[in-house]
């Protein structure tokens, strides 16, 4: 189509992308002399009311998001039978080229970021849409900005009885949540969980699960946990780690909201606080009964690719594992605090290092010699792990202590100043989980604080 022009007006100069569902073009505004990007219906779809209506619903809702994260619509028609709908035209890369580009961003951009498509999908929700496809490639960078877009199967959280009914699978299967592939009704706490894997893809430059077919990887976000971010990229914040993790919970219920997640990253985003963040708010209300038989949601799945023409080999064995995702999590329990002199270094408080909140901590006594010293040899925190790790992180709110880790006698960590978050990394031939950090100098705090160590 490229040459014509629609209603008039649009111009049509260069396709830039296609879906499922519609062609998108750079188009010039002949009225108001500018770019616009202009999406059109597929012409398969234009005698399918269902697919018709569904394409019309997208331009109603985003036209209710006047949102700087969000691509703004501008005009909406049909010209010769042809559905379309006119947007700002964004000029720069989506979020997925990025990432092909560059590999896993640094944590601040990840941030940054993840700011801004929680605020767009935060204000969706507040309004009662939920965009059901969220994933790198529908997120836009406009000098930087992230603007969301494709709105394309959004359906308002009232409808009743919409287009788009339970039995039915739409969404991307890398980013899609367990209900939304089991063909369960979903709500915003869906593109929580779509949202949370592009955070883990912008962290790591890999999705948790990947598998020949759409069914195969759906099914692994159904049954399978998620593996943690920190399996792949051990200096990720371990607050944005547990947000993550949290964000990708199978029980939809226990996830965060948008605005909790929004909050969270603004948390650690914001320098006077720094990492600093306070742990995830999870809504637990209760349960609303046992989910149904997977076996009818995976025809239901299967539906969706006859539908599309790729239902060929599709029930291959649910038994290829990514290779990354072939790590195992490393389980840490602190089991006693270690004092040469016997005074007691709080012991009551010790498990609070590894209970996975960051806002509990075990302290130290607190002292009073010169030069950070201890009067005594140091002191330290027994570790237990369930298998020999390759590195300890220590994560504390008192920086500027020094410590070394021990396994028995033997440094198997030298000593290093730590700051709020510091990796002690362990020899690949260490064959120890009974671990000590221990402690030498206080630094400038006349207590040492650990709020939370994780093993690898």
């Amino acid at each position: 189509m490229t040459g014509e022009v629609i209603a008039g007006r649009y111009d049509l100069e260069e396709r830039v992308g296609s879906g499922g569902m519609s062609t998108v073009y750079r188009a010039h505004d002949r009225l108001l002399e500018r770019k616009v990007a202009l999406k059109i219906l597929h012409q398969r779809f234009n005698d399918d009311d269902e697919y018709v209506e569904r394409f019309r619903r997208e331009a109603r809702a985003v036209a209710q998001l006047a949102h700087p994260n969000i691509v703004t619509v501008i005009d909406r028609g049909e010209e010769a039978g042809r559905q379309f709908i006119v947007f700002e035209y964004v000029e720069g890369d989506d979020l997925k080229q990025l990432i092909d580009k560059t590999g896993p961003l640094p944590i601040d951009q990840v941030v940054e970021l993840g700011l801004e498509i929680a605020a767009a999908l935060a204000f969706a929700h507040e309004r009662g849409i939920v965009h059901r496809d969220v994933k790198p490639q529908n997120v836009l960078l406009s000098e930087g900005r992230a603007k969301v877009t494709d709105f394309g199967i959004a359906r308002s959280l009232d409808v009743e009885h919409g287009v788009t009914q339970t039995g039915t699978v739409l969404g991307t299967s890398n980013y899609i949540a367990p209900e939304q592939a089991s063909g369960q009704p979903i709500d915003d706490r869906s593109d929580v969980y779509s949202f949370g894997v592009v955070l883990f893809e912008l962290l790591t430059g890999t999705v948790p699960f990947e598998g020949e077919s759409f069914v195969t990887v759906a099914l692994k976000h159904i049954n399978e946990p998620a593996p943690s971010v920190l399996e792949r990229r051990l200096d990720t914040p371990p607050k944005l780690a547990r947000l993550v993790d949290a964000m990708l919970e199978k029980d939809h219920d226990a996830r965060p909201s948008m605005d909790e997640v929004g909050a969270e990253l603004g948390a650690l985003d914001a320098p006077e606080t720094g990492d600093r963040t306070v742990v995830v708010s999870r809504r637990r209300a209760p349960r609303r009964g046992r989910r149904r038989s997977k076996w009818p949601l995976v025809l239901a799945a299967l539906g969706v690719l006859v539908l599309a023409g790729a239902a060929a080999g599709l029930l291959l064995p649910d038994d290829e594992q990514g290779s990354a995702a072939g790590a195992k999590a490393v389980s840490l329990d602190a089991v006693e605090a270690v004092d040469p002199k016997g005074d007691g270094e709080h012991d009551e408080e010790v498990t609070n290092a590894t209970d996975g909140n960051g806002e509990t901590y075990w302290t130290t006594s607190r002292y009073s010699f010169p030069n950070g010293g201890f009067g005594k040899e140091g002191v330290g925190l027994r570790l237990d792990a369930s298998r020999p790790p390759g590195a300890l992180v220590v994560e504390s709110e008192t920086p500027g202590f020094t410590a070394e880790v021990r396994s028995g006698d033997q440094v198997v960590a030298p000593a290093r100043q730590v700051g709020t978050r510091t990796t002690f990394e362990l020899p690949d031939h260490l064959d120890a989980t009974d671990l000590l950090l221990w402690i030498t100098n206080r630094g400038d705090n006349s207590a040492v604080r650990i709020n939370e160590v994780l093993a690898r």
